[in-house]
């Protein structure tokens, strides 16, 4: 049917390199002209090109022009001259798509092109590699091109200050890993002075190894997590000045709103037992926060109404429902109060505060682009969630590696004896081998039985990615025998030695077929570069991971009634296409699980934007804050009005709740009293009010210089948007953790994700506004003003492991593990769920 339709239609991936040839033709014939120039006019193009764009000639009429510079600087400075192929890659990368280009096609040439090109709009280029070592190496050997060709170029490592990084950004092309720039990006959006950022805005962006970054790592979502400033003995002592209270005269309940606030006999009670001279002085906003939490959840929340307490934990109750909502926790520090309240563990002390997956990151970018040599068998996601197409550039030379059949084995035991006799037979011969592992445990066991049969070998298990370059760049030579974790050495040729291709170059070895179809060939193609001979072969048995899955037992029973036993192998086309089949299943599987990480995500997408977009307002802003301010104040005193006067008889309206909502968070008790209000519309009530807010609002200017002021102004709205903004993502983080246990209810968990995810996000900009107008109205104001942060000691945190990732450790048969313990190796997983299969 496939072949039909590409009779009919034509063949997609042609169409487009017959549109790229045509673009690379153009480049080749300036090549004699360009020649011709000396170094200082080839230099001199650059501020050429840069004049043109600036005089509003598009960078892409520029592509032609510019490509054919960089080519004959990098004959020039790198002593390589891109091949046609590589021009097409580098016009697919332009264009915003994923350039395939095998191992060995020679990507990292390719990327200076659209590199360069890009980098001329002044806006920036991001180039994005898996690890610090390729960075590192990148920016130093491409860099002497771009340097040469007047360009500067940056590394953005871990470790690097501010200001290095800063510098960093700042440069026209800029190396780094994908975890560093969207570290970056989240802590941008947490600093107090503008000042403090160091990326500029996202501009574009080329990811070395794009499947690797945005399809392996895309599960896992980026975390700052930090320790809020709210201890666990802040919420006791709260909680043990709030049972000393009179219910009478030290607070007033709002039974409408479950609003509780001190009043002004309540407030010096409190300035009394902490020994403070004011409660609303800038230094006490921690304070007052806990108290109020205290007091909300003595006198608002209800054991075995609101919440009940079982096994040491506070469970919500759902109002509407009356059912538990496991792995729900109330927002803003209400939970540990009322665990403080209930004499129980106050939980949490550790809290995310920003996260995004790399989804969302990268669809940030203005133009996104990406290489890698298997991208094909993921178009459909690549196409679907980042808008790129993929297109397969041709190999320079015609590939001539000999790719073997499988061969199957009944048990596990007869395939690795198998695989050791094949490379004890190629090493004798001295022909380099290259063996592929899906486990750390496999690398570990093969490793073994060579050193039993005297085979000198190298194993790359871990993420030493310094060693891990030196070993695999040796790979190649006379004789070697290298073990790898299929992933390890991503980015880095296998060049062969002296002699290697006589003898039918590298041959590589796979011990058991991953569950993706992009893996086995990323294996596959570490051999055959450029032409050169190589072979490869799968061994698999009937006992794999993935031959299991597909219900392997009926072969296993055929290979028996046939007498085969372990030293005989299968070779069937039907088990193969069988292999393929089930990869494709679990292909499948593995997207829409990314899917469904990204469509969470996208919850809390379009609440990152809006907080982050007015953060960068607060932080931006050169004149006063006061509309904003007003605004917010205006938008709490219509729902507190609102809330109090909906009966249509007017002598119902609870006049009395408004005057105290006035006295405690906007004005002083003689300046408002239930008789101005009487009488009036609800419009006239929120307007009266707003007048006084107003006349307030102008008093408390004059108590500074308008300089200090504005940074009142700032110092309040950032610390109350940011202390609820984090908190309510460490809600967003709880929620989603629990959230798949309402299947079981037959809900949808995404649907209910997204309906609760908006109304806690709206019940959070409420909390704001209530908040910044209490403290803009009641705070009393000092000279010596700073913003502070709202927490310390953050950690980034990388798919649930430190930045600095661990290295996977071998595992050791004689350990005793838990089930339900964290896995020895390192990844992170519980034990059952990795090696405890």
């Amino acid at each position: 049917m496939a072949g039909l339709l590409t009779k009919i239609f034509g063949d997609g991936n042609q169409k487009q390199i017959n549109r790229l040839q045509k673009q690379v033709d153009k480049i080749e014939a300036l090549e004699p002209g360009i020649e011709k120039l000396t170094d200082s006019e080839l230099q001199k193009k650059t501020e050429e090109f840069k004049e043109r764009y600036a005089n509003g000639e598009e960078i892409d009429d520029m592509l032609v022009e510019a490509f054919a510079v960089v080519r004959e600087a990098s004959k020039r400075v790198l002593g390589m001259r891109p091949f046609q192929t590589q021009l097409m890659g580098a016009i697919a990368l332009h264009e915003g798509n994923i350039a395939e280009m095998k191992t060995g096609e020679g990507k990292t040439l390719a990327s200076t092109m659209p590199a360069y090109l890009n980098a001329l709009a002044g806006k920036g280029v991001h180039i994005i590699t898996v690890n610090e070592y390729l960075a590192d190496r990148d920016a130093q050997d491409m860099g002497q091109l771009y340097d040469f060709l007047g360009l500067t170029v940056g590394l953005n490592g871990n470790g690097l200050t501010k200001e290095e990084k800063r510098e960093a950004y700042n440069r026209d092309i800029t190396y780094g890993t994908n975890n560093e720039f969207g570290f970056d990006y989240l802590r941008d959006n947490m600093v107090l002075y503008k000042n403090q950022m160091v990326q500029r805005p996202l501009n574009f962006a080329i990811i070395d190894e794009v499947d690797s970054i945005l399809i392996d790592e895309a599960r896992t979502p980026l975390i700052i997590s930090g320790s809020a400033k709210k201890s666990a003995a802040l919420y006791q002592q709260a909680d043990g000045f709030v049972i000393t209270l009179n219910g009478e005269t030290d607070y007033t309940y709002d039974e409408k709103t479950k609003g509780v606030q001190l009043t002004e006999e309540g407030i010096n009670k409190a300035e009394r037992y902490f020994s403070i001279e004011n409660l609303f002085d800038l230094d006490n906003v921690s304070l007052t926060h806990h108290i109020n939490q205290a007091l909300k959840a003595h006198v608002s929340m209800h054991r075995d109404d609101d919440y009940m307490v079982e096994e040491g934990e506070v469970i919500i109750i759902d109002q509407f429902t009356g059912r538990k909502m496991k792995g729900r926790r109330y927002s803003d520090g209400l939970h540990q109060a009322i665990e403080a309240k209930e004499g129980l563990q106050i939980q949490n002390e550790s809290m995310t505060l920003a996260s995004i997956t790399f989804q969302n990151f990268f669809r940030m970018y203005n133009k996104l682009a990406g290489m890698t040599g298997t991208a094909k068998t993921e178009e459909e996601e690549f196409r679907n969630i980042y808008n790129m197409d993929v297109i397969a550039i041709p190999t320079n030379k015609p590939i001539t590696r000999d790719d073997r059949a499988d061969l199957i084995y009944k048990s596990m035991e007869g395939k690795f004896r198998a695989v050791v006799e094949n490379i004890k037979e190629r090493n004798k011969a001295g022909q380099p081998v290259l063996v592929g592992t899906v486990a750390v445990e496999t690398s570990e066991l093969i490793s073994h039985m060579l050193k039993k049969s005297g085979v000198r070998h190298e194993v790359l298990n871990a993420k030493n990615h310094y060693r891990e370059a030196d070993i695999i760049e040796n790979a190649g030579q006379k004789g070697s025998v290298t073990i790898a974790t299929n992933m390890a050495g991503r980015g880095t040729d296998i060049k062969l030695g002296e002699g290697v291709k006589e003898l039918g170059g590298l041959a590589v070895v796979g011990t058991e077929r991953h569950e993706s179809r992009r893996i086995d060939n990323q294996l596959r193609g570490r051999s055959g570069r450029q032409g050169d001979p190589g072979v490869t072969q799968f061994y698999l048995s009937m006992e794999d991971e993935l031959m299991r899955r597909f219900g392997s037992d009926n072969l296993k029973s055929m290979m028996e009634r046939l007498g085969m036993d372990d030293t005989q192998p299968l070779e069937s086309k039907m088990v193969s296409k069988a292999v393929e089949s089930a990869q494709k299943r679990v292909e499948g599987n593995n997207f829409d699980a990314r899917k469904t990480v990204l469509s969470y995500d996208d919850v809390l997408r379009e609440q990152r934007e809006i907080i982050y977009k007015q953060r960068f307002e607060v932080i931006d802003a050169n004149d006063d804050l006061r509309k904003i301010i007003e605004n917010m104040t205006e938008s709490s005193i219509n729902r507190i009005v609102q809330t109090h006067t909906q009966d249509d008889d007017e002598e119902k309206w609870d006049l009395k709740a408004i005057v105290e909502y006035a006295h405690g968070n906007l004005m002083d008790p003689t300046e408002i009293s239930e008789q101005d209000l009487k009488g009036k519309e609800a419009d006239e009530i929120s307007n009266l009010l707003m007048e006084r807010v107003h006349a307030r609002y102008d008093e408390k200017e004059t108590e500074l210089s308008p300089e200090q002021f504005r940074e009142f102004e700032k110092v309040i709205l950032l610390r109350t948007v940011d202390s609820k903004w984090m908190d309510h993502i460490d809600q967003m983080d709880q929620l989603r953790q629990g959230i798949h246990l309402r299947a079981y209810g037959q809900n949808d968990p995404l649907r209910e994700y997204q309906m609760e995810g908006y109304s806690m996000f709206e019940e959070m900009i409420a909390n704001i506004e209530d908040e910044v107008a209490k403290y803009i109205m009641k705070a009393q104001i000092r000279e010596n003003l700073q913003r502070q942060e709202v927490v310390k000691n953050t950690q980034a945190v990388a798919g649930g492991q430190d930045e600095k990732k661990k290295s996977r450790k071998p595992i050791v048969k004689n350990q005793t593990v838990g089930r339900n313990d964290p896995c020895p190796c390192g990844s992170g997983k519980k034990y059952k769920n990795c090696h405890g299969k």
